[in-house]
C-alpha cells in the first residue's frame, strides 16, 4: 500500500516538474523570438504552450482521481495554474506582437531575460521540493527577486513610452506597445504567485 501512495506522490512531483521545465523552455524561446522576430520561433513557443496545457490537463485529471497527494491539492492546483499562466503569457506576448505589428525593444528583451531566469529558479525549486525543501525556498526567493526586477524594468519602459507623444501615430504605437508590456508584466505576476505557493508548501511540510 505504501508503494502505491509513493508512486502517486512521485507522479504529481513529476507532472509539476514537467510543467516547470516546459515553462522554462518556453521563456527561452520568448527571449529568442525577441532577439530574432523569426516566425519559426513563435511557432515553437506556441507548440510549447500547447504541450504545457496537455501536462496540466493530465495533472488535473490525476487530482480528480487521487485521494492521497504529496501536499495540499489546493497548492498543487495553484502551483500548476501559476506555472501554466507564465508560459501562456509568454505565448500571448508573441501573438500580440504579431497582431499589433509591434517590434521588439530593449526593454522587452530585458524583461524576457529576467523572466527566463525566474523560470529557471522555479524549475529548480520544484525539483528540490521533495527532498530539499529549504533549497526549494532559496530558489523561490531568487525567483521572487527576479520578478521584482521585472516590475522595475516594466515601470521604466512605460515611463519611457509615455514621455512626450509627438502625434496621433505615436500615440497609437504607444498604446500597442503598452499592451505587449502588460502581457510580460502579467507573466511576472504569475511567476511570483508560483514562488509564493512553493514557499507555502515548504512551510506546511516542515
Amino acid at each position: 500500500m505504501l508503494k502505491i501512495f509513493k508512486r502517486k506522490e512521485d507522479k504529481f512531483h513529476k507532472l509539476i516538474e514537467d510543467q516547470a521545465l516546459i515553462a522554462y523552455e518556453g521563456l527561452k524561446l520568448l527571449v529568442k523570438y525577441l532577439e530574432t522576430l523569426e516566425p519559426e520561433v513563435a511557432e515553437q513557443l506556441s507548440l510549447k504552450e500547447k504541450e504545457a496545457d496537455e501536462v496540466r490537463r493530465i495533472l488535473i485529471d490525476e487530482l480528480n482521481h487521487t485521494f492521497v497527494t504529496p501536499f495540499d491539492r489546493e497548492d498543487i492546483f495553484s502551483l500548476s495554474r501559476s506555472i501554466d499562466d507564465v508560459i501562456d503569457y509568454a505565448d500571448s506576448t508573441v501573438a500580440e506582437m504579431a497582431i499589433l505589428n509591434v517590434k521588439s525593444t530593449p526593454y522587452m528583451l530585458r524583461i524576457a531575460s529576467l523572466l527566463k531566469d525566474a523560470a529557471y529558479e522555479i524549475y529548480h525549486a520544484v525539483q528540490r521540493l521533495p527532498k530539499n525543501p529549504s533549497v526549494a525556498t532559496e530558489h523561490a526567493q531568487r525567483a521572487k527577486a527576479l520578478e521584482n526586477r521585472v516590475e522595475a524594468v516594466y515601470r521604466e519602459a512605460v515611463a519611457a513610452l509615455f514621455s512626450g507623444p509627438e502625434d496621433i501615430h505615436h500615440v497609437v504605437e504607444m498604446l500597442k506597445m503598452r499592451e505587449v508590456y502588460r502581457h510580460l508584466s502579467n507573466a511576472a505576476d504569475r511567476g511570483d504567485e508560483a514562488a509564493n505557493t512553493i514557499a507555502d508548501i515548504v512551510v506546511k511540510k516542515t
